[in-house]
């Protein structure tokens, strides 16, 4: 931990192992001779299968990078939500996410997000003011480690379920 202007940080160390699978025996000799499909093996947790975007001609079955930037965006949001919802006394009974990440390709292949727009179906308790929980999003952004991170907006349309 360390002081930045009086305030405490502390400092997070997280990893993980990215292991190429698509070598076909030839290796990168040629462009169209190897895979490009990978694993993620984090010790102790399930491996990861991946593969590239399939517009780029990777396996359409396998997570691609921009599935999990996505997919970890919205579980990220969703984990502040929870813990926001609780200190707020909304009680949250069911949660689903169908985000959406918007890119853009230049001319020579470069690729970026452009903007994300988190989708979140919420269920909560009947009588909960929906006004607070809508507002709980926007706070999520000041916590959430991946929103944080990124350089793209990330924009919000929750609908809410009261059961």
């Amino acid at each position: 931990m360390y002081t930045l202007t009086g305030v405490d940080v502390k400092h997070d160390t997280f990893r993980a192992k990215t292991v190429w699978t698509g070598d076909r025996g030839e290796g990168t000799r040629s462009y169209r001779g190897y895979d490009r499909t990978w694993q993620i093996v984090t010790p102790g947790k399930p491996q990861v299968e991946c593969s590239n975007d399939p517009a780029l001609g990777g396996d359409p079955a396998k997570h691609n990078p921009e599935d999990l930037l996505i997919a970890s965006l919205s579980a990220c949001h969703m984990l502040w939500y929870l813990h926001l919802a609780h200190k707020a006394g909304i009680v949250v009974r069911g949660y689903e996410d169908e985000p959406v990440g918007q890119g853009e390709t230049g001319p020579r292949g470069e690729g970026r997000f452009v903007e994300a727009v988190l989708r979140p179906t919420i269920k909560v308790e009947a009588g909960a003011d929906l006004a607070v929980a809508d507002a709980i999003h926007h706070e999520v952004h000041e916590y959430c480690f991946i929103a944080r991170s990124v350089n793209f907006p990330v924009r919000y349309e929750a609908t809410y379920v009261e059961v």
